[in-house]
């Protein structure tokens, strides 16, 4: 009798084995800050693959080999969209053509600002008026991550695909998710704190990817140093930005971490601004859950030191 309960048990145990041991979907991820909010949601489970890897520039990247195996194999990818990532439309339908894909500025629940035109925004005007570009409609600023709010919707999209793809594994998703979400409001409410006395000091960024941060805690920027990262500024656009800088009493110039820091030096230099850096990406971060908390403090920190003098 012992023989053939141990049997049957075998049995039982070797049916159940293919779904408690089924591999989690394979997710490839576009840039390090959703692929931090999808690591959070996968801790414990698995690895989303990430394409640009370090300080890489998204506006101007190429795929990898790897990275074309990984696309091909995937199950679900996660991205921004073409504002961001526009090297992931052709590998889109081409490489990940069987995979489900996740668009983020397609999706009605995530809060999305518009691309503003040129380099130079009205101050006082919250629809941020532009100056030296013609009225085109150029879509949706993809750069959502940057809105801890938008970062907990972001969580719930991919809970809900991950859940719906591996029903095995929808608990520990979810229980995961909702840390998440506990700690970004808890990140939302001190970078709201924070930024709150600071809201009318005016700066210049290197181009424009804050504008969902500078929303959500109603920040004032004055515009931008390069309309696209992947197009230095000449002379003209220089001097022009120099007179905007004085004309918008702005009070920091950022630069980026994936860009060379002495154009923002030669621009500070005959005006009071101060010089900062701001990182839309996380460069220098290393990647995982942990990473979107810690880029969004960085730039809070940098943010605080340079508009407040500190």
């Amino acid at each position: 009798m012992f023989r053939a309960l141990s049997l049957s048990t075998l049995i039982a145990g070797l049916i159940a084995l293919p779904a408690l041991a089924a591999a989690p979907p394979n997710v490839v991820v576009t840039v390090k800050p959703l692929h931090s909010l999808v690591s959070g949601v996968m801790q414990g489970v698995g690895e989303p693959y990430l394409l640009v890897r370090g300080a890489a520039n998204p506006h101007a990247f190429a795929l990898r080999p790897s990275d074309a195996k990984a696309l091909s194999g995937a199950e679900l990818v996660v991205w921004a969209g073409a504002p961001v990532e526009t090297f992931m439309e052709k590998p889109l339908a081409t490489l990940a053509k069987d995979a489900q894909v996740l668009t983020l500025v397609k999706e009605p629940s995530v809060r999305l600002l518009p691309v503003r035109k040129g380099g130079a925004w009205d101050t006082h005007d919250h629809d941020h008026t532009h100056e030296d570009r013609p009225d085109t409609d150029l879509g949706s600023d993809g750069h959502v991550w940057l809105d801890p709010q938008n970062a907990k919707v972001i969580t719930d999209l991919v809970t809900a695909r991950l859940s719906a793809l591996d029903p095995a594994r929808a608990a520990t998703y979810q229980a995961n998710a909702a840390r998440q979400k506990q700690a970004l409001d808890a990140l939302d409410a001190e970078m709201r704190a924070a930024l709150a006395p600071l809201k009318d000091r005016p700066f210049i960024v290197f181009h424009d990817a804050y504008h969902y941060l500078e929303d959500r805690y109603g920040l004032t920027a004055a515009g931008a140093i390069t309309v696209s990262p992947d197009q230095p500024p000449g002379a003209a656009r220089l001097s022009a930005l120099r007179e905007r800088i004085n004309q918008a009493g702005a009070v920091c110039i950022f630069a980026e971490p994936q860009f060379e820091p002495a154009l923002v030096r030669t621009l500070a230099q005959g005006t009071p601004a101060r010089t900062g850096v701001l990182d839309p990406e996380g460069a220098y971060i290393p990647d995982g859950p942990d990473l979107y908390g810690q880029l969004m403090r960085f730039n809070l920190r940098s943010l605080v030191d340079c508009l407040s003098g500190g």
